[in-house]
């Protein structure tokens, strides 16, 4: 509540004071600022007094709520996390807000129990009770070796900036800019000013002006996030199979994940990390998702950007194998026309602002046909460079217990999956990729669902019949050889 009443003080002050003085403006906006907190501290004390819960023999139990009364519980054989988070005033307090989860996405909320908040204390006899039961009756992998697994090393801040969010980051902090200055009511000025200082310098120096302060910004903007997410970042495998995250700076978290739950790991190289030798490491495991969506940190990172080398020791580590399968297998290349597809999206990808500048440019202004004939000659190559990439990146195979995917290029994607944990096989193809004798082979498994994309025909079906056998075989029409005169 606080926070709110921050958020909606400060523009309120700022506004009012562009027309009257900051004395008149806080005399108007500390009243009701206070009346904010106040009532919202009023309401999270009965709240929190008239919250209860309790573990009992079969479910953990939660009874809340003011004016709308809320009993909810889960069974403690479907309790898979316990995950503890603290923002700084929570810290200060010695407080933590623990949340119990099934594994399961909802969209209403019914698969997590929510404690807000808790003595930290209390939270960990919380987690420590609800995970030894649940380790009783799951078992755990007897050969797994307890300890530190991994911890954040400094030198990996430097891998922050190597991301597309870095530039994306320098322009929300100029609209920001913008828009304090606009609270403020000195946006025309600041405008005003920064053409001034930019009307001396060519074309081609604005945007390079422009370009590096936007750059600069993001890439401070991206130190400061990593460091606020991964600091003081500790991977351990604890007593009994659970593999803890622990990181933060100024809101701390603590993310738990049974090993019984884990069918896999994904090493995700963005471009700039993979050119700097740099891997993250996911846990592909059952109801946490696959973490390939986007570059945001969520439940199933359990390795930041780190040096390639490393993010392999911790996957076999993981695993519990002696090799990360993501490095010990050798990919089977994909066919010559997954390459033409890849050519021929690039050059369609490219072609669309050249077209677009070129209509604008006979239509309104000779000037944007030289643009268009620039943009061409430099985004094309570039488009060309990252579809042969992009084909060099595919491959798939097995290497014992894992079947290995590998594609993407932006952002590459190496896969290792339990065979024993796919449990079933889909087989798609375009009408594009008929006609290029190519196939998609998605294996589906609790853990999300991954694919080998435009891979030969009977090469994806073999694949998918020799990683787990019979699963697929008895859907397939096999040609026997003709017998020999």
């Amino acid at each position: 509540m606080t926070g709110v009443a921050a958020g909606a003080g400060v523009p309120a002050v700022l506004g009012l004071a562009a027309g009257h003085s900051v004395g008149f403006a806080l005399a108007w906006v500390l009243p009701a600022a206070a009346a904010l907190v106040m009532s919202g501290v009023l309401y999270d004390g009965v709240r929190w007094h008239r919250t209860r819960y309790r573990i009992g023999v079969s479910r953990v139990e939660l009874r809340t709520g003011v004016l709308l009364r809320s009993r909810r519980s889960l069974p403690l054989e479907r309790v898979r996390s316990v995950d503890m988070t603290a923002d700084p005033l929570q810290r200060t307090f010695g407080l933590v807000v623990v949340r119990i989860g099934t594994g399961q996405r909802s969209g209403a909320g019914e698969s997590t129990l929510e404690l807000r908040p808790v003595a930290r204390e209390e939270g960990d006899r919380l987690r420590a009770v609800l995970l030894d039961r649940v380790r009783a009756a799951g078992g755990c992998p007897p050969e797994a070796a307890d300890g530190r697994l991994a911890s954040l090393d400094p030198h990996w801040i430097r891998y922050a900036p190597l991301s597309f969010t870095t530039p994306l980051l320098g322009l929300v902090a100029g609209g920001v800019l913008l828009q304090v200055a606009d609270w403020i009511g000195l946006r025309d000025s600041v405008l005003r000013r920064a053409v001034d200082l930019l009307a001396v310098l060519p074309p081609a120096g604005v945007v390079a002006v422009l370009a590096a302060a936007a750059l600069s910004a993001g890439v401070l903007g991206s130190l400061g996030l990593f460091v606020e997410t991964w600091w003081n970042f500790r991977l351990d495998r604890e007593p009994g199979g659970t593999l803890r995250v622990r990181r933060g700076l100024l809101t701390t978290r603590s993310i738990s994940l049974e090993e019984r739950r884990l069918r896999g790991v994904g090493l995700v190289e963005p471009l700039g990390n993979r050119l700097a030798g740099a891997a993250r490491v996911d846990a592909l495991a059952a109801g946490l998702g696959t973490g390939f969506d986007d570059d945001s940190t969520d439940h199933a990172t359990l390795l930041p950007a780190a040096p390639r080398a490393l993010a392999e020791r911790v996957a076999a580590v993981v695993l519990g194998e002696p090799v990360s399968p993501t490095a010990s297998v050798r990919l089977t290349p994909h066919p010559p026309a997954a390459r033409g597809r890849r050519l021929r999206r690039a050059l369609a990808a490219a072609a669309v602002p050249v077209l677009g500048l070129a209509v604008l440019g006979l239509s309104v202004d000779g000037v944007l046909l030289v643009l268009a004939g620039v943009v061409a000659v430099v985004v094309t190559p570039v488009a060309l460079a990252l579809a042969l990439d992009a084909y060099r990146n595919l491959g798939h195979g097995i290497t014992g217990r894992y079947l290995v995917t590998r594609s993407g290029t932006l952002r590459r994607r190496t896969v290792a999956l339990q065979r024993d944990g796919v449990i079933g096989w889909t087989a798609t193809q375009s009408v594009f990729q008929r006609r290029a004798g190519l196939i998609t082979i998605t294996a589906s498994t609790a853990a999300g669902a991954f694919s080998a994309h435009d891979v030969g025909e009977s090469a994806g079906l073999r694949f998918a019949e020799d990683a787990v056998p019979d699963l697929f075989g008895p859907f397939l029409e096999r040609v026997e050889p003709a017998p020999r005169s």
